[in-house]
């Protein structure tokens, strides 16, 4: 048997490959809504179906159920934009969306997770743990002024 003569099982049940698309547009964003970072629980059209848009993977985009009923049948950027929960780099991974390149659209919402964590010293801080007993917290003090330069004779 050959792979061309195979039957393949989203071949017999067209409703299994569209519920699979979905399903890896949700991975995309780690079920999360691409508008307010929430739970993902359907399937957006960026340029709504009622102004003749498709349903393809640069079309369609993961969202709450609340984004989704509020944007209706919007402009996605013009929606966005007024809204208390817009970020610029999720408005920025929209449009790459929109432009097809989802490799670059999942880092800018992995850029704009609320819980990334920022290299440096505060990154390993759990959130709401105390100092330790008997430290009190940094001052800000005057920056010191610049030693004087010895030079000596060789």
């Amino acid at each position: 048997m050959h792979a061309r003569d195979a039957v393949f099982l989203e071949d017999l049940c067209p409703k299994l490959r569209v519920r699979r698309w979905r399903q890896s547009l949700h991975s995309m964003t780690h079920k999360t809504c691409i508008y307010c970072g929430k739970p993902s629980e359907s399937i957006d059209h960026l340029l709504p179906q009622s102004r003749g848009g498709l349903s393809v993977t640069e079309n369609c985009v993961p969202a709450c159920l609340a984004c989704n009923g509020h944007k209706s049948d919007a402009d996605t950027f013009d929606w966005y934009r007024r809204q208390r929960f817009y970020d610029p780099r999720r408005a920025m991974a929209i449009r790459a969306w929109m432009d097809g390149d989802l490799r670059l659209a999942t880092r800018l919402l992995q850029w704009a997770a609320p819980d990334h964590a920022s290299a440096g010293a505060g990154a390993n801080k759990q959130p709401g743990a105390a100092a330790p007993a008997g430290s009190s917290p940094r001052r800000r003090t005057a920056p010191l002024a610049p030693a004087p330069l010895i030079w000596q004779a060789a």
